[in-house]
């Protein structure tokens, strides 16, 4: 008992210090190279100085460059896994990822339709937030129709709504301008953090943390969702109720993290699968354990993306490549579960 207790602490504290650590590291991390105790000792500075002017080339370096780029990073790594996580559990479906209710193709529908109309960034993140969540306000309309195995319909539905709105990109980009337009879909689509900054930050952190808040809140009802209908009602629980702020919750983090810096596809998928084999399936540590790996697994993909060559690497490309050897070596090491 008290070793179990023990590796509980160990696993807590890890969890903590992880985002941390990974953070201070990706401060210091950059073409212009700075040390951890010249990091810590700006944002120290700043901080007892409530955030002034950025004065030294370190100070804007570290402020006005890396600090919204890894912040923008850890909160969307971290919606996006809490956001699989949530689905998972609504679905009770280890295959389901935040994309599955169509959120991500309508958003990127949205975003490719900004670009070509516009190109300013406001009017693209406004089109993809609304055409996100017109993707799955469809699909909700559509489950509502069929009465009876209302799950199995939203999935039918979100692959419908999916692949209508994967067909109006298409055409987007077919219509769009080959040297000009396009590129810009095509590697916006791809995902970047590359437009980070202190605005894109306040425009989309309300969002993702009030999804976040929301889930944390109801992380013990989601167990119950792995219950039949009749057992978690006698429970006192309305199934129902709870499926649909599960997914307002989920749509919210999604859509406002794709609007923000474009499709990063795997870490909602993979990184709940990871915390389950840490510290297990209740959601109620599970949630936690998904906020500081997936805000940490981002945070790494996008160290390597401007860092491992001279021009930045798509994150949806690493994520993926890096993403499935390792995932692939946690199966085989645990077996799918935490021993």
């Amino acid at each position: 008992m008290r070793r179990w207790k023990v590796r509980g602490n160990a696993v807590a504290a890890g969890l903590v210090l992880l985002p941390l650590l990974t953070m201070i590291g990706s401060l210091c991390l950059g073409r212009y190279g700075l040390s951890p105790v010249e990091t810590l000792t700006v944002l120290i500075s700043k901080i007892s100085s409530s955030f002034s002017a950025a004065e030294g080339p370190a100070e804007i370096v570290i402020l006005n460059i890396r600090l919204p780029r890894v912040l923008l990073a850890m909160l969307v790594g971290a919606g996006l896994a809490v956001s699989g996580a949530g689905f998972q559990g609504l679905f009770g479906n280890p295959l389901v990822s935040p994309h599955i209710l169509g959120v991500t193709s309508g958003a990127s529908f949205g975003a490719a339709l900004g670009i070509l109309i516009s190109g300013n960034t406001a009017v693209v993140q406004s089109m993809a937030l609304g055409f996100g969540c017109l993707a799955v306000i469809l699909v909700c309309i559509i489950g509502r129709f069929n009465p009876g195995a209302r799950l199995f319909v939203l999935v039918l539905s979100g692959i419908i709504i999916g692949t209508l709105f994967s067909a109006l990109l298409s055409l987007i980009k077919y219509v769009a301008d080959p040297d000009e337009k396009l590129p810009s879909i095509v590697y916006w689509l791809m995902g970047s953090l590359a437009g980070s900054s202190y605005k894109s930050l306040l425009a989309g952190a309300p969002m993702i943390l009030t999804g976040i808040l929301i889930l944390w809140m109801l992380r013990w009802r989601i167990n119950i969702l792995s219950l039949s209908d009749e057992e978690a009602e006698s429970m006192g629980i309305n199934v129902w109720k709870l499926r649909v702020i599960v997914i307002i919750a989920c749509t919210i983090i999604t859509v406002a993290a794709v609007s923000l810096c474009g499709v990063i596809g795997w870490i909602g998928l993979v990184i709940p699968h990871v915390a389950r084999m840490i510290v297990g399936a209740d959601h109620r540590i599970l949630i936690p354990a998904c906020i500081s790996i997936g805000a940490t697994y981002l945070l790494l993909i996008d160290n390597i993306a401007r860092a491992a060559t001279c021009a930045e690497l798509p994150l949806s490309i690493l994520s993926a490549i890096i993403g499935a050897p390792f995932f692939y070596y946690l199966l085989r090491k645990t077996g799918g579960g935490w021993k």
